[in-house]
């Protein structure tokens, strides 16, 4: 297995995400809130968060697919979360999302326990050096009868699968998305490495699997 080689945990500049936002996510973005919803249920009503947001884009999938729903959109980089507001706006959909500028190492600081219906997560713990105490705190802040969803991208076992992953998957990218792509399958946690922290939370990590050749998926249910 090839080391974990971090990212730069925020995105600052208004030219890298531009960039960002311009990469052809809309497959990956819809099947992640398709997935959510058929694991949580729609018509629900309550709020979901939504930590490492990005531009938004989950967030406008989910709403758009639950015409209940509301989701708080989390991210600490500002220049992302500008970006956010206007594909918000955009979308019509400021009423029902609403963005949250906040570090995801400091969730309990920041929202009480059970304090949301879901939470969710998609592409932002590869970018936390160290991902187990944020993964715990996401789950305690998960509501009884609630959801917690979270995804990302796996780190292959060799350079060349890497290259193989990016040229399938950002081969009509620019060179510099192309890098990114790259860079954060290489920051990305293994599938064994993030069985482990679940497991370490006395929760199965069973529950965390191979959900594409590139992601692996942890989904866990607040029965309590």
């Amino acid at each position: 297995m090839i080391p974990r080689i971090l990212e730069p945990e925020v995105m600052e500049t208004t030219e890298d995400v531009a960039q960002y936002d311009a990469m052809d996510h809309g497959e990956v973005n819809a099947r992640f809130a398709a997935d959510f919803l058929a694991v949580h249920g729609i018509g629900r009503g309550g709020e979901i968060l939504d930590v490492g947001t990005g531009s938004a884009r989950i967030p406008i999938e989910i709403v758009r697919a639950d015409s209940l729903s509301r989701v708080m959109a989390l991210d600490l980089s500002e220049a992302m979360l500008e970006q956010a507001s206007l594909n918000i706006a955009k979308a019509g959909l400021s009423r029902r999302i609403r963005c949250h500028l906040g570090d995801a190492k400091t969730l309990l600081d920041q929202f009480g326990e059970r304090a949301f219906e879901a939470v969710i997560s998609n592409t932002i713990i590869h970018h936390i050096p160290d991902p187990g105490p944020v993964l715990e705190a996401m789950a305690r802040l998960v509501a009884p009868r609630g959801t917690l969803f979270v995804r990302d991208l796996a780190r292959p076992s060799s350079r060349s699968e890497i290259e193989r992953l990016t040229m399938a998957y950002a081969g009509h990218e620019s060179p510099a998305a192309r890098g990114l792509f790259a860079a954060s399958l290489g920051a990305a946690l293994s599938l064994e490495e993030i069985q482990s922290l679940v497991k370490r939370m006395y929760l199965s990590p069973m529950d965390v699997v191979m959900t594409s050749d590139r992601h692996w998926t942890w989904v866990w249910r607040n029965v309590g």
